[in-house]
């Protein structure tokens, strides 16, 4: 049986954010040890148990093992480009400049956020965001919009439907 060609879908080719802080770097640096030592040999053991069965063609369990441990291999090496090229994040301290690795602490100027509404954001990688935390990325609007400010001053983020909004950097 072949297996059919795929093309790579729309985010098939996309580089992983190479921004990362401290405790994310140990958490993929521990799960590139546990594929390494556990599941790439627990599948290769299976993948070659399958294939003492012979008839590789029409042999489903050996395709589904091999398949499994081709998934693994190329976990593996994306894990390892991201921690052979890691950038850590470590805050400079009170520049008074947001950088990545900073907190900021916003206020709404407009509608469209909340006039006075203010909120605390911290600006990391891509792969660390969660905005119900108050953990935005470098790469979004708003992180990008912020990098390189400085307290007092006013940014303004257009919308995806056209509109304005103002924040100030408290």
């Amino acid at each position: 049986m072949q297996i059919p060609y795929r093309k790579p879908g729309k985010f098939g080719q996309v580089k992983p954010d190479l921004f990362l802080s401290e405790p994310k770097f140990l958490e993929l640096k521990n799960k590139l040890d546990r594929l390494k030592n556990f599941s790439r040999l627990k599948w290769a053991a299976e993948t070659a148990r399958f294939a003492e069965l012979g008839d590789f063609s029409e042999n489903a369990e050996y395709q589904h093992a091999k398949g499994r441990l081709r998934g693994i291999n190329h976990k593996i090496g994306m894990l390892e480009y991201q921690i052979d090229h890691a950038v850590i994040i470590k805050p400079n301290g009170k520049t008074g400049i947001v950088q990545v690795g900073h907190q900021v602490t916003i206020e709404s100027l407009s509608e469209g956020g909340g006039v006075g509404k203010q909120k605390t954001y911290q600006i990391l990688g891509s792969q660390e965001t969660n905005p119900q935390k108050g953990v935005i990325s470098h790469n979004s609007p708003l992180g990008a919009a912020l990098i390189g400010h400085k307290a007092g001053e006013i940014i303004k983020i257009k919308l995806k439907d056209g509109r304005e909004c103002e924040f100030k950097i408290i």
